[in-house]
């Protein structure tokens, strides 16, 4: 993937484990990071479970792949995804994946495809184990994707953080002292890249913020600092903890004689 300015995606769906009302915004996600040259949903669509899938599948050129479910109990949509995965993989037609699903046993396809260097993208609900979230160089939750929906709506830039994140205070003071440099400052894109690597579930929208910088500079305990030229990047560091003041020193008293 290193070099490449527009990566090619393979979107691999599990239909049995994603929302139909979502395809719209999970896609223009997916455009974010490169160009979904495959995509693809899996499942049994015989079945009426996958009803809403059927209605998306042409208007955005989805090929559905039928896989029976043989056994009950027995999940073969996730079998035919893998063996599609690393057909794709071999083939070398694709810069990375797209793995659409809340189950956890992508875990180890993502593990895999990473280790013959495909970029691999996770998408799926907040329930999502954290081993497969960990296993993908980046996880996008649903939830982000529906707020995102609803804030074109409405109009809105901002909003309330969604429950149950990681303190970010905590976060930010981690990202700084691994990268900050002379004066504790740092780089906004190095902060950001830190904590993305750290955890590939961060986004700032979980936190209520379209953008890094907007997020940034809304914490009290951090200070930004723009280029001279206004061309540069964008520096931040945590704000210097203010020192108490020295009590004044007691004078002596002379003894009179």
């Amino acid at each position: 993937m290193n070099g490449v300015d527009n990566p090619k995606l393979a979107v691999l769906i599990d239909a049995d484990n994603a929302s139909a009302s979502l395809v719209k915004e999970l896609l223009e996600e997916v455009a974010k990071f490169g160009t979904a040259t495959v995509k693809r949903a899996y499942g049994d669509w015989t079945g009426q479970q996958l009803t809403g899938w059927k209605d998306q599948l042409n208007r955005y050129a989805i090929q559905p792949i039928q896989q029976f479910a043989y056994t009950r109990g027995k999940n073969s949509t996730d079998a035919s995804l893998i063996i599609d995965a690393m057909d794709l993989l071999y083939a070398d037609n694709v810069d990375g994946f797209c793995l659409v699903s809340s189950d956890s046993d992508f875990t180890r396809l993502a593990t895999r495809l990473r280790e013959s260097r495909k970029v691999v993208y996770g998408l799926g609900e907040r329930k999502t184990p954290e081993a497969f979230r960990a296993a993908c160089d980046r996880f996008v939750f649903f939830e982000v994707l529906k707020r995102g929906a609803s804030s074109v709506e409405t109009g809105a830039v901002d909003s309330e953080p969604i429950d149950d994140v990681p303190d970010l205070e905590h976060s930010l003071r981690q990202a700084f002292d691994a990268v900050s440099r002379d004066g504790g400052w740092a780089t906004l894109s190095s902060v950001g890249s830190y904590m993305a690597k750290n955890n590939p579930s961060f986004d700032t929208r979980l936190y209520g913020f379209r953008k890094l910088s907007d997020m940034i500079r809304r914490q009290p305990y951090i200070e930004a600092a723009e280029a001279a030229d206004g061309n540069g990047p964008l520096t931040v560091r945590l704000k210097p903890v203010a020192q108490p003041a020295a009590p004044p020193a007691k004078r002596s008293r002379r003894k009179r004689g």
